[in-house]
């Protein structure tokens, strides 16, 4: 990946590359997960505990293999289950059907069942031998025969074993082979060998989608977006340019939702019904309540909570902000770290001074107050609920409900100062007039 982050930690969807992949695991019901990463992987160990807090982190020692990866987690495997599915952490399009349909042949009394796909160039992928249709080995590319090069159907990487036979296939693996690897594709020819069953299931070559470098990243980034717009729309949504909106895989809409052209959709957003975010937005780690209007042009930080019938306009940001049932901030703001309560409004160019240079402070904002255009509220204050503040105010003390605060300086007219100054611009006199004040 050329990149200092590691390979499962890169990003799709606005998820790491783990986390889509933990996240098939579990919706696919299994009941134990045993993650394998290399020495000093700490992060990637946090990362799947994050999803899967249970989960067991193996550490693979050496790099001698698949097999030998999947061995490193041998007391997990020693424990007995059913079925053991083995999965790559570098394929975040596997979904949790793919993972039902690897583990249906075991019930039907498959040894070992593996995912294939017809890619339109095999070119660097093992294959899948057949015999009388039935599976009998996966053959790496580099130690292919020409005529096994011919074969389209190729090995997808995916591989489910049956608990009863798991360890005894894993343990004949031998690294007898070009790589002086413990190769898991030995397991079909072991398992043939012992006269247990082994199957193929075929699937979508994006299912297995494998990530190696910035260009496959997104290349599957494309296919997920694709995957996620479609379900927004069969769900509902409203997409206007829907080749333009960009979403998480855990964006969640209501119904009858709109979404706008070019709208951006962060980790961790929530959109209720009837609300329509409108074009050129940002939004992370927020929660849109129903009916509300967002954008064009605004950005919704993480802990961000918009009310119901909330307005949000043209180039207003938010972060750690609510916005209570309808409230508005229609143009030019920042709301940081407050509360703004219903129905209040927030006037042109308003500013949350919520940092002081070392700590963030709050800023209230009672019912059905009124924030005067180009305010400067300098937290920590609140507004009373009604209370009112004059436009082009710095608001440092805390203003009673339904009061008038007031923090300008006094407005001076000097008569025919501008003339003055005009005349002697066109002298040629740089000092500017003086008058009464």
């Amino acid at each position: 990946m050329r990149s200092a982050l590691p390979k499962v930690l890169h990003e799709v969807g606005g998820r790491s590359l783990l986390a889509n992949v933990l996240g098939a695991v579990r919706k696919a019901g299994a009941t134990a997960t045993a993650v394998v990463v290399g020495p000093g992987h700490e992060a990637v160990a946090a990362e799947a505990r994050r999803i899967i807090p249970d989960a067991v982190i193996a550490v693979q020692s050496e790099r001698r293999g698949t097999a030998h990866a999947v061995l490193a987690a041998r007391d997990v495997l020693a424990k007995g289950a059913d079925d053991i599915l083995v999965i790559f952490g570098d394929t975040p399009l596997v979904t949790a059907d793919n993972l039902a349909r690897l583990r249906a042949p075991l019930a039907g009394g498959a040894a070992v069942a593996v995912t294939g796909f017809r890619p339109a160039d095999p070119t660097g992928y093992g294959r899948l031998v057949m015999a009388d249709g039935k599976l009998v080995a996966i053959r790496e590319h580099k130690d292919s025969s020409e005529a096994e090069r011919m074969i389209a159907l190729c090995n997808g990487g995916l591989m489910a074993l049956s608990g009863r036979h798991a360890l005894a296939i894993l343990d004949r693996i031998k690294d007898d082979n070009r790589q002086k690897e413990f190769y898991l594709t030995d397991a079909v020819a072991l398992a043939v060998e012992m006269g247990l069953p082994a199957v193929a299931v075929e699937v979508e070559e994006d299912d297995v989608r494998g990530i190696n470098n910035k260009a496959q990243l997104a290349e599957a980034e494309a296919v997920l977006q694709q995957r996620l717009r479609r379900e927004a729309l069969e769900a509902g949504v409203t997409m206007i340019a829907p080749e333009t909106v960009f979403l998480s895989a855990d964006t969640k809409f209501g119904r009858d939702v709109t979404v706008e052209p070019y709208v951006v959709f962060g980790a961790g957003v929530t959109v209720d019904d009837n609300a329509v975010i409108r074009a050129f937005s940002h939004l992370a780690g927020a929660h849109v309540g129903e009916g509300a209007s967002i954008g064009p042009y605004a950005r919704l930080r993480p802990g961000t909570k918009i009310g119901k019938g909330a307005r949000v306009g043209n180039f207003v940001e938010l972060k750690e902000a609510v916005m209570e049932d309808g409230a508005k901030a229609n143009h030019l703001s920042y709301i940081g770290d407050g509360r703004v309560g219903e129905n209040a409004n927030i006037g042109a160019g308003t500013i949350f001074c919520n940092y002081d240079g070392a700590q963030k402070h709050r800023t209230e904002i009672g019912k059905g107050a009124f924030v005067g255009s180009n305010s400067a509220l300098v937290a920590p204050v609140s507004i009373g609920d009604g209370a009112y503040i004059g436009s082009g105010s710095v608001i440092t003390e805390n203003v009673p409900a339904n009061a008038l605060a007031l923090g300008r300086v006094r407005q001076t007219i000097k008569e025919g100062w501008a003339d003055r100054l005009r005349k002697l611009k066109a002298a040629g006199k740089k000092k500017a007039p003086s008058g009464p004040s």
